[in-house]
């Protein structure tokens, strides 16, 4: 039986955008176009999980706005897991639609590779792009927003 992992997922819409990263080094035919997503970690709220993936995965402050929903994700078989997953309408301060960067995970310390991946803002109407089931949740996003 797989293990269940408590997940958040982070809809970060500004101006009928959607905030969303593609890795640099790993093909999009693996990793597709992702949110900022992560697991909640002992003793945090998952709005609190939510508000710092928010920030260690694209370096942005962020605040929940409203809770979306719940989605269960069947990892399998790329994992042996079932991400219980919140979903999170959120927002930050200012946003350039314009504007992309760079960030990612590093974790050299603990001896693992290196990530990066780049930050843009896609169109909400081309959301459906969201890889490994994380558009979930986008229409009730796109409801709220309105």
């Amino acid at each position: 039986m797989p293990a269940e992992v408590d997940k958040v997922v982070c809809y970060v819409i500004h101006d009928g955008h959607l905030l969303v990263f593609t890795h640099d080094l790993v093909p999009l035919t693996r990793t597709g176009v992702q949110v900022p997503a992560g697991t909640v970690e002992t003793g945090e709220t998952p709005e609190q999980a939510a508000e710092r993936e928010l920030f260690e995965e694209t370096g942005r402050r962020g605040r929940v706005v409203q809770p979306l929903g719940e989605e269960r994700y069947d990892v399998r078989p790329a994992r042996d897991e079932i991400a219980v997953r919140r979903f999170f309408l959120m927002a930050v301060p200012e946003a350039d639609l314009a504007e992309r960067w760079g960030a990612g995970e590093f974790f050299r310390s603990a001896g693992g590779k290196d990530v990066s991946w780049t930050c843009w803002w896609l169109p909400l109407e081309d959301a459906h792009v969201l890889a490994v089931g994380l558009g979930a949740k986008l229409g009730a996003a796109e409801a709220a927003v309105r």
